[in-house]
């Protein structure tokens, strides 16, 4: 490698890395202090950089948020690619999901994720870069489709629900009870020693033996 080359090539991994710390600092920092109350002078501190370079990574607040939640979907855009590529009957891939909801209920990156939607819901206009964020989803979406179509096909599904409405509903719904019981982890609920993750295995049952042809 020449040292033209070399050059370009360290300068570009620095850029990478200083982008990865600033995602993380900002994730922190918003988790902690909650999206609205943070400021970017807080993030840059976190990170160990000064504001003005903090803002030629991110000229906005809105970019940064959006980076960041952009990041965190997409291990579950994998996940949901994964699933969907394995030759197994649609039964058992929701399984899979499931099994991954409940492994991924106690991931502190939820707290993030449940504010970024209340934040953006909130926002009078569109956050900018929203659309890859957007993108992410559809493409999770997609993945799902897959997935739901499996079931329509390999007869794993009782024939007499609506399959695709059905099958939707259940994984948001499961999706969100375990959003929820992530962040309840200290308010006192109905048999409260019941732990979380036993309660998402229960309902995962629950939904298995319902959907079972």
């Amino acid at each position: 490698m020449d040292p033209k080359t070399r050059y370009e090539k360290e300068r570009s991994d620095g850029k990478q890395l200083r982008l990865l710390t600033i995602l993380e600092a900002a994730e922190r920092v918003f988790t902690l202090k909650g999206i609205e109350k943070s400021t970017m002078q807080d993030v840059a501190s976190e990170a160990n950089i000064g504001i003005a370079t903090l803002f030629r990574y991110f000229p906005k607040k809105e970019k940064l948020i959006v980076a960041i939640a952009s990041q965190l979907l997409e291990p579950m855009l994998h996940r949901f690619q994964c699933v969907a590529e394995l030759p197994l009957t649609c039964l058992e891939k929701l399984e899979k999901l499931f099994d991954f909801f409940i492994e991924d209920h106690t991931n502190p990156s939820i707290k993030f994720m449940v504010d970024f939607e209340s934040y953006t819901s909130h926002s009078m206009d569109p956050l900018e870069d929203i659309s890859i964020f957007n993108t992410l989803n559809r493409k999770i979406s997609n993945e799902y489709s897959k997935i739901i179509q499996n079931g329509i096909e390999d007869g794993s599904i009782r024939s007499d629900l609506p399959i695709r409405e059905t099958l939707t509903t259940i994984v948001n719904t499961f999706g969100l009870f375990s959003k929820k019981l992530s962040l309840q982890k200290n308010i006192l609920l109905l048999e409260s020693d019941l732990e979380s993750d036993h309660q998402l295995a229960i309902l995962k049952k629950i939904l298995i033996d319902y959907l079972k042809a």
